[in-house]
Order: C-alpha cells, then sequence, then structure tokens
C-alpha cells in the first residue's frame, strides 16, 4: 500500500472516530499529510532566532531550531503543523538562537540526518548536540560551497557559503572567532521559483559569495535577512545582485538588538522589496508551484496572501 493512501486512510480514520467522541491520540504519532503539490516555507515566530520549515512533496527540513529561551513556541509550531519526522536537521551554525531548540526536536521527532557546517564551539548546547547525534547513532555531515541537496519532489538546496579555507580560519574578526562569518548560506530552488537562506552571515560573507558565484545563480525571488536584519549584514551590492521581491526578516517583539536595524530597512526600502517580519506578522508562510508564489502572514499590516508569478 503506497505512503500517500496509508495517511489518507489514517486521516480518514481520525476523522470518524473524532465524529464518534473517541480518542484520536494514539494516531499523533502518524507522519502528517505531505505536500502533495508544491512547496511550502515557513518562517516560524520563535523570538529572536532562527527556525525555517520546508515541505515538499517527499521530505520535510527544519533549518535552525530557535533559542533555548522559545523552545516553547517552537514545540508549539511543530505540534501545529505535524511534525513528527524531520528528515534533514539543517545546523547554519552553533549560535544559541539557532541551535538552542535541537535538543527538543532530537526529543520529539524522529530525525533522519543532520547537516551543518562543521565549525565547533564550546558552549554545552552545542556539545550536548554532537553527543546526541553519536547517541542516537543519526547521520551527519558537514556542507560546503559548491554542495548540493536533494530535498525530494524537484526541490534543490544550493550552497554558497563557507568554503573550507573559511572554516579553516575559524572566522576570525578583529582578533576574534565570530561564527557568523561561517554560516551557511544556501539558495532554495524548485522550477522557476528560488529563496536566499543566509542564517547570521554577515557582510563579509556576502562579498565572497558575490566573488565565487555569478549573478545567474544569485538572483532570488525571496531573501531571508541575515542575521534578523542587523546592520552587519544585508549590504547594497548583495541586495542589487539578488534583486529579490521580498525579505523576510526572523526576530523577536521589541529585542534588545534593535533587529531590525532602521539602515537596514532604508536599504530594502531603496531596493523596493516587500518586508515581512516575525515580530509583526507572526509566521510568514511562502507557497509555491515552482511558477508563481504568495506570502501569506499570520496578523499584522502585512498579513494576508500576496501572489506574484
Amino acid at each position: 500500500m503506497g505512503k500517500a493512501l496509508c495517511v489518507a486512510l489514517l486521516s480518514v480514520f481520525s476523522a470518524i472516530l473524532a465524529a464518534c467522541g473517541l480518542p484520536t491520540d494514539w494516531l499523533e504519532g502518524a507522519p502528517p499529510p505531505p505536500v502533495e503539490n508544491g512547496l511550502t516555507v515557513k518562517v516560524l515566530a520563535v523570538g529572536q532566532g532562527d527556525a525555517i520549515l520546508i515541505r515538499t512533496p517527499e521530505q520535510t527540513i527544519l533549518i535552525d531550531t530557535g533559542d533555548t529561551s522559545e523552545t516553547g513556541r517552537l514545540r508549539a509550531a511543530l505540534k501545529h503543523e505535524g511534525v513528527r519526522r524531520v528528515d534533514k536537521l539543517i545546523i547554519t551554525h552553533p549560535h544559541r538562537d539557532h541551535i538552542g531548540g535541537a535538543a527538543m526536536v532530537f526529543r520529539t521527532c524522529d530525525v533522519k540526518e543532520v547537516y551543518d557546517n562543521g565549525q565547533p564551539t564550546s558552549t554545552n548546547v552545542y556539545r550536548d548536540y554532537l553527543k546526541t547525534i553519536q547517541k542516537q547513532k543519526i547521520p551527519s555531515r558537514t556542507l560546503r560551497d559548491g554542495d548540493m541537496l536533494d530535498l525530494g519532489g524537484g526541490a534543490t538546496l544550493r550552497v554558497l557559503s563557507p568554503t573550507q579555507e573559511m572554516v579553516d580560519e575559524r572566522g576570525m574578526q578583529n582578533g576574534k572567532v565570530n561564527l557568523n562569518l561561517n554560516s551557511l548560506v544556501a539558495r532554495l530552488e524548485y522550477g522557476d521559483f528560488s529563496m536566499m537562506l543566509t542564517g547570521d552571515a554577515e557582510i563579509p560573507s556576502e562579498e565572497g559569495i558575490l566573488r565565487r558565484h555569478s549573478p545567474e545563480t544569485l538572483r532570488c525571488k525571496i531573501l531571508k535577512a541575515g542575521h534578523h536584519g542587523s546592520k552587519t549584514a544585508s549590504s547594497v551590492d548583495f541586495l542589487r545582485i539578488l534583486d529579490a521581491d521580498a525579505v523576510l526578516i526572523s526576530c523577536g517583539e521589541d529585542n534588545e538588538y534593535h533587529c531590525p536595524h532602521p539602515s537596514v530597512l532604508a536599504r530594502y526600502e531603496k531596493q523596493e522589496l516587500d518586508v515581512f517580519r516575525t515580530d509583526r506578522n507572526g509566521t510568514i508562510t511562502v507557497r509555491t508551484d515552482g511558477k508563481t508564489y504568495s506570502v501569506e502572514t499570520e496578523r499584522g499590516e502585512r498579513s494576508g496572501v500576496e501572489a506574484k508569478s
């Protein structure tokens, strides 16, 4: 019996049980219905951090897991989305606001593969992350510029940064290690649609990407703002080459870092980007069939659906 048919039968059976007033908790372990057509990307509202859920017809991918202090938000979001299995968990870099919820994800989801940038740090959160991967015997690998990940259903992830040389240099900046510089940057591709996923990459990383890659491989429909809209990212040249229609900013309400920075918002406005932000709009959802796409928000001034080709 095919997986899609099994899921459909389980859904029908669950509806019948619910209509009869019978419990359905025992069915919660069943996988959620796959995205039958197209690609869905959700920038989850998890405060001052990143957590991006990608669904293809074949796989569920989670990029980053938010901060340790926002684990409850991430757990609620994944439960709302019916996520019990994560085919690919991708950690852009080991800062707490990107790796903090990993322990909860390992505990509550069946994680099949883990990917990261391979740059270590000395925090307890990172050490526990490595121990869990080893204990659960989850296949893992590092990603480098030039790698391609098959996300199923025709969707791919093209890695643009970091290079091995960058990781070997440990992201040194002014005599100190800056983990943001080696954050994973990748272009999500599905038909004619593309989205740039930047983690916390900063302007030096953007400059390297512009040197190593042609404009044709960088242009995209949507940009996920680097470093939560901080002034350390989203350079004028980077925005100009990407030539995106919209930018999605993952940031917390009234955060102490003043993200997104007014100067960066001014750059977005000059580039004529539609701006969506999780602190005002809640979870931001992008849906595409590979030709057209729409952006939906939970609330706020940009709430609703905007469809573009």
